[in-house]
């Protein structure tokens, strides 16, 4: 767990290892944590290995961007160790990476073994979509093509 002085600031003896308990607690690489909180490779790695230390604004800033180190957010865990996090106030919802989608229902009254089987379910198909775009985009650059729509007219 994060250590912090009385003002919630990061001390500075702990940033090497905090920046990677913060990444590791994600389960993301480091290229991906990298790109996903805007952070250039080369400088996550330095952060990492000790070279360089982040400024104590940076830890705390991650801190409330991750979900594991948000306090405010009601965590759930699966039988497979998946973990979601409920953002009442915001009605929002996020896996442990801190991909957020926004939800219409107060799940406040929703048994928590459902819901689990529903942000499981929810997520998947929001993994399913997001890697559908990347192909597509991946395919985009590759290939020389242009993309219609197509709409079927029924008379």
């Amino acid at each position: 767990m994060i250590n912090s002085n009385q003002n919630g600031h990061c001390k500075g003896e702990n940033m090497t290892h905090l920046v990677k308990e913060l990444r590791n607690s994600t389960g993301m690489t480091q290229k991906s944590f990298s790109d996903m909180y805007g952070i250039p490779l080369s400088t996550l790695r330095k952060w990492e290995q000790g070279e360089t230390s982040p400024a104590p604004y940076v830890i705390n800033f991650l801190t409330k961007l991750i979900p594991e180190y948000n306090g405010s957010l009601k965590k759930m865990q699966d039988s497979n160790g998946h973990v979601y996090y409920y953002n009442e106030i915001k009605r929002t919802v996020l896996d442990a990476k801190g991909n957020e989608i926004i939800i219409q229902e107060d799940l406040g009254e929703i048994k928590e073994q459902n819901l689990i089987l529903y942000l499981e379910e929810l997520f998947d198909s929001f993994y399913g979509i997001q890697d559908k775009f990347n192909r597509d985009c991946r395919f985009d650059k590759e290939d020389d093509i242009i993309w219609t729509r197509f709409i079927s007219s029924s008379l």
